[in-house]
């Protein structure tokens, strides 16, 4: 969060928790008021009483009964009411800081889509002015509709992500399974890749004939974000794993890095929508937050679920199983 937001939060912390102190504050007043009535309206009763009568006795023991059962009450009523002022209390704090932290993702997911859909805009335009305008030899041709065509795959990745998260959201989008090659899918993922970036190293430990019910096409994007997410986040001269493997009939697929790795604090927060690794301001890797929630979503619509593995300095490796 940045400065803004933080000066936000901690002036809505104090009103809120002053307001509460003060209805607690309330609460205990009206208790010791109560209390207060009640002892002497006992006293009050006690002095009307006559002391040579034959039931005095019985008479003090009933009032007294009453005074008992009063203050019992007002405790217990005391206690429910704080009790569930409190409870109140940290869930509302709870879902208002939560929805302050959500609506300062939104604005950082608004200002990085306008930038990542601007960017590859701008590069296929610049690339097709050139084509136009210049008289360029057959392989510089080449290489500049080979980027041309990289650029267009990364803007209907960023679209198809973003549509699929709103959909998902609304529970409007209906999985259609079929049985599917998983091995066959993760190979053509291997290969995409490899030949998308030539500069980079990518390692394979796919078993054959692997197959499972699901979305071919939520698979491939699921597949698609990890690889794409281990790219940002490791060096160019480190080599990326990809795995799939079939054990005690649960499928798993892997894809590991030897990036920086993720702090224990941070994985908890990945897999949220929205949620980056690292400060907003300094942040310099590409991306909207939706990647890793989209492998969630996709492996929970599957019967399957996604978790990471990673040591700080030590690289990661997200897994994501599946039942057979």
């Amino acid at each position: 969060m940045n400065i803004v937001t933080n000066k936000r939060l901690a002036l809505i912390t104090l009103v809120y928790w002053f307001l509460l102190m003060y209805i607690i504050a309330a609460l205990v007043f009206w208790f010791i008021s109560l209390q207060v009535q009640n002892e002497k309206m006992t006293l009050l009763l006690i002095n009307e009483l006559q002391p040579g009568d034959e039931v005095y006795q019985q008479k003090a023991l009933k009032i007294n009964d009453a005074f008992r059962r009063k203050k019992a009450q007002y405790v217990g009523e005391g206690i429910t009411f704080l009790a569930v002022i409190l409870f109140g209390a940290v869930y509302v704090y709870r879902a208002a800081r939560r929805q302050l932290m959500l609506s300062q993702q939104q604005q950082n997911f608004m200002m990085t889509v306008t930038h990542e859909l601007k960017t590859p805009i701008a590069v296929v335009r610049l690339n097709l002015e050139t084509v136009q305008k210049r008289q360029l030899q057959e392989d510089q041709q080449k290489k500049l509709i080979a980027n041309t065509l990289q650029e267009a795959d990364r803007l209907n990745s960023l679209c198809s992500n973003i549509l699929l998260a709103s959909q998902l959201d609304a529970r409007a989008y209906k999985v259609n399974k079929t049985k599917v090659d998983l091995s066959e899918l993760a190979e053509s993922v291997v290969s995409d890749f490899s030949q998308r970036h030539t500069s980079r190293v990518f390692q394979s430990s796919i078993e054959d004939k692997i197959y499972m019910q699901g979305e071919e096409l939520l698979l491939q994007m699921m597949m698609n974000n990890l690889v794409e997410n281990a790219i940002k986040y490791s060096p160019k001269n480190k080599p990326i794993t990809i795995g799939l493997t079939k054990h005690n009939n649960h499928i798993i697929f892997s894809v590991k890095d030897e990036g920086e790795g993720i702090a224990e604090a941070e994985k908890s927060k990945i897999f949220e929508k929205f949620y980056r690794v690292g400060n907003e301001l300094t942040r310099t890797t590409k991306g909207t937050g939706l990647g890793l929630y989209l492998c969630k979503m996709i492996a929970k619509d599957h019967g399957g679920h996604i978790n990471i593995k990673s040591v700080l300095g030590d690289g990661s490796e997200f897994l994501v199983t599946f039942k057979d």
